[in-house]
């Protein structure tokens, strides 16, 4: 159930970017990030992220918004010091990490998935977890730059070979190599439709 906050009103695609608060990452990983969110202002989406300043996610933020995009970040208050508020653009500060989650996923049409760790890993594994119980149908997309996650995707492709998990769930997920390919991922789902948090 969604907590009563207030969000400014936004009309158009809003795509969830999932991704890495760690400054210590590979200058190329930043450099996606900050392009991946240059392509989402240049689209007209509103870019959906942890809240965060420091590492790919506010590489995103930053760029987004200094390409003229919309950007809602959101954080749960014991990570204000650790992930550094972007408050240049419009944060919500919530109680705990499932809410911080429950909102993002409601106010978001699409999940990207970018090079990060266990928490990105979390969040990645709970949207696929959703779409396998059937509860919706938005696009997940893994920005899987220098194959950072092929050995998630042998994992679920193990799970599915040993009798886990149905063959058809290899539909759930795309994987793109490049920041163009996602942004072209995203777009190619405008069609797609999807079901409602409050099913789930």
């Amino acid at each position: 159930m969604s907590s009563p906050v207030t969000i400014q009103p936004f009309d158009g695609k809003s795509v969830c970017l999932f991704c890495g608060s760690s400054e210590t990452v590979h200058p190329e990983y930043l450099a996606a990030a900050k392009a991946f969110g240059e392509a989402t202002a240049r689209a007209g989406w509103r870019l959906v992220y942890g809240g965060g300043g420091v590492g790919l996610m506010g590489a995103s933020a930053r760029a987004a918004h200094g390409a003229g995009g919309r950007v809602l970040g959101v954080m749960p208050g014991f990570l204000r010091s650790r992930e550094r508020l972007f408050d240049e653009v419009e944060t919500l500060v919530v109680p705990s990490m499932h809410e911080r989650k429950t909102i993002m996923y409601d106010q978001s049409d699409a999940f990207v998935v970018a090079p990060g760790g266990v928490g990105t890993l979390e969040e990645a594994i709970e949207v696929l977890s959703w779409k396998r119980l059937d509860l919706h149908a938005k696009p997940v997309i893994f920005l899987n730059l220098n194959g950072f996650w092929d050995a998630l995707l042998a994992v679920m492709e193990h799970s599915i070979e040993e009798g886990m998990t149905p063959a058809s769930f290899r539909q759930a997920w795309v994987v793109c190599d490049t920041v163009a390919a996602a942004i072209e991922a995203v777009r190619a789902s405008d069609e797609m439709p999807h079901l409602q948090h409050d099913q789930r």
